[in-house]
C-alpha cells in the first residue's frame, strides 16, 4: 500500500516543532528577572560587611607566621618572609553581595633568600579560628608546591 501525501506529514510535524520552540522561547523571555539574594550581613547575623584592610599589620603578621610554620614543619625549609611592599587591594566582594564578605589583596614579599615574590591573599570575614575574627587565605606565587591554588595562585585571588 502506498500513501498519497507522505511529505505533508513531515512538514506539519516540523511546523509544530517550530511553534512549540517559539512558544517556549517567548515564555522564557516573559519571565520576570530573578531577584538577587540580599547581602550576607542581612541574612546571617555575625557578618557586618567589614573586613580589615590589606596592609593591616595583624593580617600581614599572620601571613608571615603561617608561612614560616608551613615551610619549617611541612617542607623542612628555612625560607621566611622578611617584609612586604606594594600591598594593594585587588577587589572587595567580587563574588557578589550574598557571599561571605571578602577583600582580595596582592603584594610583593621579600624573603630571607633575597628574592621578592608575589603574594596573593584574601581576607574573609568570620573565617578565623571557630569563626572568630577574619580568616586569611594566602598563596606565594612560585612556592605553591602542592598546587593548592593553581595556576599561579589564581584560586586565592578574585
Amino acid at each position: 500500500m502506498r500513501r498519497g501525501n507522505s511529505g505533508l506529514g513531515e512538514v506539519l510535524a516540523a511546523a509544530a516543532a517550530c511553534a512549540f520552540l517559539a512558544l517556549g522561547a517567548a515564555t522564557a523571555l516573559a519571565q520576570p528577572a530573578r531577584e538577587e539574594n540580599p547581602p550576607a550581613e542581612y541574612r546571617i547575623l555575625p557578618y557586618s560587611g567589614l573586613t580589615p584592610y590589606c596592609a593591616d599589620p595583624i593580617i600581614l603578621a599572620r601571613i608571615v607566621s603561617d608561612f614560616a610554620a608551613r615551610e619549617s614543619w611541612y617542607w623542612n625549609s628555612p625560607l621566611a618572609i622578611v617584609s612586604f611592599e606594594g600591598v594593594a587591594e585587588a577587589g572587595v566582594r567580587n563574588n557578589g553581595l550574598s557571599y561571605i564578605p571578602r577583600r582580595y589583596c596582592r603584594g610583593r614579599a621579600l624573603f630571607n633568600d633575597g628574592v621578592g615574590r608575589e603574594v596573593v591573599y584574601n581576607i574573609g570575614e568570620g573565617q578565623g579560628f571557630i569563626g572568630a575574627g577574619p580568616g586569611v587565605t594566602w598563596c606565594v606565587v612560585g612556592l605553591d608546591r602542592n598546587h593548592a591554588f593553581s595556576p599561579n595562585c589564581r584560586a586565592a585571588g578574585p
